[in-house]
This record gives C-alpha cells, sequence and structure tokens, in this order.
C-alpha cells in the first residue's frame, strides 16, 4: 500500500489512532526493574516515601492503582493535580512541608537529571540519579548527582567505595 492510497478523511480515525496508541504505551509502561522492591523494602525499614510526579492526574494515578503503589507512600504530588510540577521547586518544597522533613534530611531519586538531581539539589536534598542506560553523566553536563546508581535495587546494598 502506498501512502497516497490512505485515506485521511475517515470519520474517527484520530482518534482511533489516538485511543490505540495510548493503549498500547500503558501496556508497555512498567516500573523500573527493582523499584516496588526497593519502595517495600525501603517501607520496611520505616523510610517515609512520597511520589513526585509529573502528567495528567487521571493517567497518573491510573497508573499509581494500576502497580499498587498508593499504599507504598506517605504522600504523591502529581503535576496534573496541582497545576506545576517538577523541575518546578514548589513541588518539591510542598512535598517537604507535607512530610515535614527539612531538605538536609531528604533524598531525591529520580532518572532526570534536571527535574531529579539539579533542582532538589539547589534546595539542599541529597539526589540521587538513575543512569538506567549505564552511559553515565552527559558530556559536559554541570549536574552532579551527590550518588548514581543503575538499578533502584542498588539502594538495598551496602556501598563499598566512596564513589558516586
Amino acid at each position: 500500500m502506498s501512502l497516497t492510497n490512505i485515506r485521511a478523511d475517515v470519520p474517527g480515525l484520530a482518534a482511533k489512532i489516538a485511543d490505540t496508541y495510548g493503549v498500547l504505551r500503558d501496556r508497555g509502561t512498567q516500573p523500573l526493574a527493582g523499584a516496588v522492591d526497593t519502595i517495600r523494602w525501603l517501607r520496611e525499614r520505616r523510610c517515609r516515601l512520597a511520589l513526585l510526579t509529573n502528567g495528567n492526574g487521571v493517567a497518573q494515578r491510573a497508573k499509581v492503582d494500576r502497580f499498587g503503589l498508593a499504599a507504598l507512600f506517605d504522600l504523591i504530588l502529581i503535576e496534573g493535580e496541582l497545576g506545576f510540577g517538577k523541575p518546578d521547586p514548589r513541588i518539591y518544597q510542598q512535598a517537604l512541608n507535607e512530610m515535614a522533613v527539612e531538605p538536609s534530611d531528604a533524598w531525591m531519586i529520580g532518572d532526570n537529571l534536571e527535574w531529579d538531581v539539579a533542582q532538589p539539589q539547589q534546595l539542599g536534598i541529597f539526589s540521587i540519579w538513575v543512569d538506567v542506560r549505564g552511559e553515565g553523566l552527559p558530556t559536559g553536563s554541570r549536574v552532579r548527582p551527590d550518588r548514581t546508581v543503575r538499578r533502584l535495587s542498588e539502594l538495598r546494598e551496602p556501598r563499598t567505595s566512596t564513589a558516586s
């Protein structure tokens, strides 16, 4: 079939494509390997946990429900419900305030150097970067995580060196 034979004026075609894309994207969305087990491990150690996530509130709540995350977190803040999200400093400050935690007593863990490391560090939060691709910091990056892990499960392992 050539592209010239495809009719773009089929009623409802765009909506069907969008719906199919959404279903396939959701099916392919999974927590990072070892993430849920690590969250449970942290909870067993009485760590208080907050989830900060960007995106549409309905879609993000559906993911939280799908993976059974609500019971694992003391606080869940979603951009679409608040009107602001990462890297806006207000979301980190709101989490700190609601958890009654000082920045120096908090960790931020995530895979985005700007949103999960740079901005939280500016507030005094210890920031852990999950380098999921294992490629290290991008060349020329001025962002320096306080710690780097490849997998969240590494947080359960004793640190054997002072290297990040």
